[in-house]
């Protein structure tokens, strides 16, 4: 395609995209007023200042460093980063520092680092390179299986630290690319379909565990209890499931209905793995953790223990009406009532002081940031820098989903930052390199002379 030397030099005037620039930074102002009143009344309150203060300037030269390298280059040194993403991964379980019941950060002498959030942009570039180069074989369910094979030795060390929540956070990205680069929606449905597994073991057992009225709860909990142990109502359980597996492709068979073996197979594999994996979860998880799940259960159950957070957050954002009470007026974030309310619960904060309108603004913003990010991945210039768009469009979208979800209570607790913000070096150095990329993508969407 012949380009205009006028057209050219458009281009090269326009190597960023300046909606996706103003709209991050009007996101991180809005997130560093919200830190700056939710900290106010703590005592840590210098520290926690000085290091949002601190990342905001390497959170810019990340930025500017996305941006200026070519993006390709990623691709180049696939190898390379994977590397230092596992390797990174594994020295934090060495000798990293444990805080809120995770080994999950490096504590250097003025701010501390978390490896994972870098990791997960990281591993995003990773498997968009992979996708890539096996774009014809996408379609074969051992592709797909290879593709997960790359990111399982990631999940398994962001695991050990134990961080559920950058699991959580991390599969659907994998999922979303998978999904843009051609695989088949039936072999993603499998995957999902025993992440749902997996997920669903912890909340049913929570839930028996708190309703212990119902008939047959205790029975329930007492089976949950034994199946834990992996004895034989374990084993009764697979042998169930294999043989119901077995009993539906007989009938499907005897009603021509003509359906492969491989599906039936395949759902009996797919259950019995995410029961397996299911229990190992639950028995790896911590009390904190269990405690999210019992609020989301029931969080009127314990409103002075482990459902005071939610309550009060919903609280604070009712409390702030359709414009909110004023920037560093919030009384119930500055009081104290809201914990966590610089992190988990931050949009409290806007909810509170911003209002409705405030929070609304956010959530608009988001949905602009996530636009542009679709308009870079329609102008890439190679399959690459289309793939990397999808992952940060996918990242974020998850991020924006349980975020605001939490705060209204459809969503379990699951300590995940709201990008730009929420407090958080570490979260907002990873998601401005990866804004960065973005406009890397998008400044090299054609070729500039």
């Amino acid at each position: 395609m012949m380009i205009s030397q006028e057209a050219k030099t458009n281009l090269k005037k326009n190597r960023m995209d300046w909606i996706l620039f103003t709209t991050a930074a009007l996101i991180l102002l809005v997130g560093t007023l919200a830190i700056v009143s939710s900290t106010g009344q703590l005592p840590s309150y210098s520290r926690l200042v000085r290091t949002h203060l601190i990342a905001l300037p390497l959170s810019g030269l990340m930025f500017l460093l996305g941006w200026s390298l070519n993006y390709q280059v990623y691709q180049d040194n696939w190898k390379v980063l994977y590397g230092i993403v596992l390797a990174s991964l594994v020295a934090v379980l060495v000798v990293g520092v444990v805080d809120k019941g995770s080994k999950s950060w490096f504590r250097l002498p003025f701010f501390s680092v978390q490896p994972s959030e870098l990791c997960r942009i990281a591993l995003i570039l990773v498997m968009a390179r992979f996708i890539d180069v096996h774009s014809s074989r996408m379609g074969e369910p051992l592709t797909v299986l290879k593709a997960f094979g790359l990111a399982a030795p990631v999940f398994y060390l962001i695991l050990k630290q134990p961080d559920f929540s950058g699991v959580a956070t991390t599969f659907p990205v994998i999922i979303g690319m998978l999904y843009c680069g051609g695989a088949s929606l039936f072999h993603l449905l499998v995957i999902v379909g025993f992440g749902f597994i997996v997920a669903i073991f912890p909340v049913l057992w929570t839930f028996f565990s708190l309703n212990p009225n119902l008939g047959e709860s205790y029975a329930v909990v007492r089976l949950f209890q034994s199946m834990a142990h992996m004895g034989w109502p374990a084993v009764g359980f697979c042998v169930a499931v294999a043989l119901l597996a077995w009993g539906g492709y007989w009938l499907a068979n005897r009603l021509r209905a003509n359906l492969p073996s491989i599906y039936f197979a395949g759902a009996a594999v797919v259950i019995i793995t995410g029961f397996m994996a299911g229990v190992w979860v639950q028995s790896q998880m911590k009390q904190y953790q269990r405690k999210r799940f019992e609020v989301f259960v029931a969080p009127q159950a314990d409103p002075r223990g482990a459902g005071y957070n939610i309550l009060q957050a919903q609280i604070a954002m009712g409390s702030g009406g359709l414009i909110g009470k004023g920037l560093f007026s919030g009384t119930q974030v500055r009081l104290g009532f809201v914990p966590e309310r610089h992190t988990d619960f931050i949009l409290a904060v806007v909810g509170e002081e911003m209002g409705f309108l405030g929070c609304a603004g956010v959530l608009g913003l988001y949905l602009l940031m996530l636009w542009r990010l679709v308009m870079a991945a329609q102008v890439a210039r190679d399959q690459y820098g289309y793939l990397i768009c999808c992952g940060f469009f996918t990242m974020f979208s998850v991020y924006m989903l349980i975020n605001f979800g939490m705060a209204v209570g459809i969503v379990p607790v699951a300590g995940i930052p709201l990008p730009l913000v929420s407090y958080g070096g570490s979260n907002m150095v990873a998601t401005l390199w990866a804004i960065g990329i973005a406009e890397s993508i998008y400044a090299r969407r054609v070729a500039l002379v």
